[in-house]
C-alpha cells in the first residue's frame, strides 16, 4: 500500500513521546473497533490533528509490530470468540520491532471491558516455556498447553487525545502467516478507540459517525485463523458477514 501521502499527513501531527503517555496506558479499558479502507484513513486523519497528538518513537511515527498468537489444540480461544462468550482470553507475544522490545501479553475480556497483563520477554520465542506458561496461568487462563497458531504483522499509527483520556490506533498493512500459508489484507484498516469508559463524545467517534461508519467488532486473530486454516476446518458461521465485508474492501484496492 503506497504510504507517501500517508507519511505527509502523519508528519503534520504534534508529537507525543512514550514518557508522556503514563496517564493513557489504559491497561483496563473499553475498546471500540472500526473497519475502514486505506483511502478513508487518508481522509479522516487530517480531521484529527486538532484533537490528537501522534506517538513518535526515535523519530518514527509508523512503527512495525509482530505478534505470535497462542491457543489450545482445539482452538478454545477462537471458539470462545466465535460463541460470543462474554468472558474470554487472548494470549500472544508481541514485538515492537524498531524498539526491539517484546512482551508476553494476556488480554482478558469480561463484561465489555478489556484487562491486559504482560511481562517483558526476549523476542518472539515460537514456543511457550514453563515460565511463560506459569505467567499465563496466573492471569486466570485454564488451558494447560498452548501452541503457536499464527503470526501476524502490521504497521500502527497511535494517537493520544489532547483533551480526552483516550488512545486511538490504526493498524495497516496486515499480514498473517501460519499453517504454511501467508495472507495479506492490503486495503483493510482496523481502527481501535481505547477509553477508560465508553464515551461517544470522542472526537474520532463523532467524525466517523458523521461519515456513517459504525463500530465493528473484529478480531485480527480470528480473521487470521479462518484465512490460514480454512473455512472447511474451523467454525466461522458468525463471522460470515465480517468476511464478506473484508472481501469487499479488498476488492476495492486502489
Amino acid at each position: 500500500m503506497p504510504t507517501q501521502h500517508l507519511d505527509n499527513i502523519i508528519n503534520s501531527f504534534d508529537p507525543i513521546h512514550l514518557d508522556e503517555m503514563n496517564g493513557t496506558a489504559l491497561m483496563n479499558r473499553v475498546d471500540t473497533k472500526f473497519v475502514i479502507t486505506f483511502n478513508q484513513l487518508l481522509n479522516i486523519l487530517p480531521e484529527l490533528k486538532e484533537h490528537y497528538r501522534m506517538l513518535e518513537i526515535n523519530g518514527l511515527r509508523l512503527p512495525s509490530y509482530e505478534s505470535e498468537y497462542y491457543d489450545s489444540e482445539t482452538l478454545d480461544f477462537y471458539i470462545d470468540h466465535h460463541r460470543k462468550k462474554v468472558d474470554r482470553f487472548k494470549v500472544r507475544f508481541r514485538k515492537y520491532v524498531e524498539s526491539d522490545l517484546s512482551f508476553l501479553e494476556v488480554k482478558h475480556k469480561s463484561k465489555g471491558r478489556t484487562d491486559k497483563q504482560r511481562i517483558m520477554v526476549n523476542g518472539l520465542p515460537g514456543t511457550m516455556s514453563d515460565e511463560h506458561a506459569d505467567f499465563v496461568r496466573s492471569t486466570g487462563v485454564r488451558q494447560e498447553e498452548l501452541n503457536h497458531v499464527l503470526t501476524n504483522s502490521f504497521h500502527r499509527i497511535t494517537l493520544v487525545g489532547k483533551n480526552h483520556v483516550e488512545r486511538l490506533t490504526f493498524d495497516i498493512n496486515l499480514e498473517f502467516v501460519g499453517n504454511n500459508k501467508t495472507k495479506m489484507l492490503e486495503n483493510l484498516v482496523i481502527a481501535e478507540l481505547k477509553q477508560e469508559r465508553l464515551s461517544r463524545q470522542s472526537p474520532f467517534y463523532q467524525i466517523v459517525k458523521s461519515l456513517m461508519i459504525r463500530p465493528y467488532r473484529i478480531s485480527k486473530y480470528c480473521i487470521g485463523v479462518i484465512e490460514l486454516y480454512g473455512k472447511e476446518n474451523v467454525k466461522y458461521n458468525r463471522f460470515k458477514k465480517k468476511l464478506l465485508k473484508i472481501n469487499k474492501l479488498q476488492a476495492n484496492v486502489a
